[in-house]
């Protein structure tokens, strides 16, 4: 018996294009194995989007001329026959195209649709453009990363695909299961302000317990604790410590050379401890004293590159990277038993797939050639 081609296999998504976090949770349920198109704008289209994030991996693409009075109907017959259907505009954009819930779950109320944005589908702040960093900043998050002096930015990793790609996966992974029971879809509200409060919580919990100041850099997980935090060493690259546990504290202490007076949490003592760190991991690189620690359980790491990371013994060893003709990407994460995913496949042209993937799903051949006369649809 062959082994099931992921464990989504069977599962029928429809995209329509956008940016962030949306194509990376299409990306994701694609190497799972779930029949995922991409619907991107016409190539020729101004706006159409360029493949350079890697997002557009492992999926076809079919180009469909949304305001062409067509377009949305192509998009709508996809859905009729899927299982999840993902956008990631502000809100009453798809509306406005003809491709809304109210449109679409009418024509298939099993249908679960995935929303993406930035504020939600609601509240004053809904229809504002915005980035990751801002939202992460009015719920908190960003206030927790950084130096003392002022907040840094975590790339585009905390509020984008922290709190709206894997909120937005758990979201239509939890309406797929409730439609087992209730055997209806659902709208997914997934947004990022939501999400990045949500992976908060912890820190949440420790404020509200006393044992987190609503302070930077004064706290056990962000850098106020000399054994949790990053130290330059002689090369300028840098060691990563993070022994939290006196066990582990005391191997690190023994390793590195140093004598830490005082009790590890007496925070009196934390400057000194910092200067005495600093100054012994000062005296290596940080390959050798990645070399030292390694197979130790001191919870020190070196600080990898985005170069060196994939050739890091232990991920490759895993297979955590997939070497690719553009270049050692991530694989998709976790990992299953019985059912595993599927290595990457290189990004789709804008329209590469139209004519193949219509007519595998629903489409004749004579529509096909009669959407793509019309400009309705193209092939690139």
């Amino acid at each position: 018996m062959g082994v099931p081609a992921g464990p989504l296999a069977g599962l029928r998504v429809v995209e329509l294009a956008g940016i962030g976090p949306a194509p990376y949770a299409a990306l994701l349920l694609a190497e799972l194995g779930a029949d995922v198109v991409r619907i991107d704008r016409p190539p020729s289209a101004p706006g159409a989007l360029v493949g350079v994030t890697g997002l557009d991996r492992s999926r076809p693409s079919v180009a469909v001329d949304l305001k062409h009075p067509d377009g949305p109907e192509v998009v709508a017959r996809l859905t009729d026959g899927a299982d999840v259907f993902l956008e990631g505009f502000r809100p009453g954009v798809a509306e406005r195209l003809g491709l809304g819930p109210d449109v679409l779950c009418a024509r298939n109320p099993r249908l679960i649709y995935g929303r993406m944005t930035g504020w939600g589908q609601d509240g004053p702040w809904a229809p504002r453009a915005g980035h990751d960093i801002a939202y992460a900043a009015v719920t908190g998050a960003l206030h927790l990363v950084g130096p003392p002096s002022h907040p840094t930015i975590p790339v585009n990793v905390l509020a984008d695909m922290g709190g709206g790609t894997l909120f937005l996966l758990v979201g239509v992974l939890a309406a797929l299961q409730a439609r087992h029971t209730t055997g209806e879809g659902q709208v997914v509200d997934a947004a990022m302000v939501d999400g990045a409060a949500s992976l908060v919580t912890m820190i949440y919990g420790m404020l509200n317990a006393g044992i987190w100041r609503d302070e930077r850099g004064v706290n056990l997980l962000d850098g106020g604790a000399p054994f949790y935090d990053t130290y330059p060493c002689a090369d300028g690259k840098f060691l990563a410590v993070g022994c939290l546990e006196p066990q582990f504290y005391a191997q690190f202490q023994r390793i590195a050379g140093v004598e830490l007076e005082g009790g590890e949490y007496d925070e009196e003592h934390w400057p000194a401890h910092r200067e005495t760190i600093a100054a012994a991991l000062a005296t290596r690189t940080r390959d050798e004293w990645a070399a030292l620690f390694d197979g130790t359980d001191a919870c020190v790491a070196p600080v990898l590159s985005l170069a060196e990371a994939p050739h890091h013994r232990h991920l490759q060893a895993r297979g955590t990277f997939v070497d690719t003709p553009t270049g050692p990407v991530p694989r998709v994460a976790p990992r299953f038993s019985a059912t595993p995913g599927l290595d990457p496949t290189p990004g789709r042209s804008a329209g590469a797939d139209t004519t193949a993937y219509l007519t595998t799903h629903g489409f004749t051949q004579a529509e096909v050639e009669a959407f793509l006369g019309s400009g309705a649809i193209a092939q690139g």
